[in-house]
């Protein structure tokens, strides 16, 4: 491999930092624009780096893409799992999965902006069956993220006995459509609607009645 270009000279610290601005730029440039309109020029600019500062750490376009769905996952799990662990969980299982429906909707700017990134790779996973891995990879670690919770609250005695990869395929079908309705703004599923009819169906799932408790 060639030398890294001048501007890549510098502490692995300032490395990982415009890594990440280039990720960040490829997120919003996705959300933007589309999959297809994802071009390496684009992103420098939007990342204020130069295209090879992009190409040194990214080998071509399309492993900048993988990475960028990627990172964009990771992102959006952060705020998931800080969210769901926050104050208003008060530990229990239920909160904490009321806490994960309402993060797994586009409810803020940021999970909105993921979500458009996501649109976007199921339907080209669709066209380009080199993507579906990708795609697969990203619900299993959602559909394990909700399993894990389930099967504690099982465990705990706090849920009905169930079986808790069901529930949790069962919820992100829901999340999943809902989700898409509110993203291109049918007014007849506005995102608390969405989150009220996810979140009953799990209740009910988990038997609790209509309604995560608190």
């Amino acid at each position: 491999m060639s030398p890294p270009p001048s501007d890549t000279e510098q502490p692995t610290e300032r490395g990982a930092a415009a890594r990440e601005r280039i990720l960040r730029a490829a997120v919003r440039a996705i959300a933007r624009d589309g999959i297809d309109g994802l071009r390496i020029a684009r992103i420098a600019t939007e990342a204020g780096v130069s295209s090879a500062l992009v190409h040194y750490h990214f080998a071509d376009r399309e492993q900048l893409l993988a990475e960028t769905i990627d990172y964009s996952y990771a992102r959006a799990a952060e705020a998931r799992i800080d969210d769901a662990e926050g104050p208003g969980s008060n530990g229990s299982h239920s909160a904490r999965l009321a806490a994960m429906i309402d993060v797994c909707l586009p409810t803020t700017e940021a999970l909105a902006e993921d979500w458009v990134l996501w649109m976007e790779l199921w339907l080209r996973a669709v066209r380009h069956p080199e993507l579906r891995p990708v795609a697969e990879e990203l619900y299993a670690r959602l559909h394990e993220w909700f399993v894990a919770e389930i099967r504690a609250g099982v465990d705990d005695g706090e849920f009905a006995r169930c079986d808790p990869d069901e529930v949790a395929d069962r919820t992100l079908a829901l999340l999943d459509g809902y989700g898409v309705r509110a993203m291109i703004g049918d007014a007849t599923i506005p995102l608390e609607r969405a989150r009220r009819a996810v979140s009953g169906q799990l209740a009910r799932d988990l038997g609790l009645g209509e309604r995560l408790q608190a």
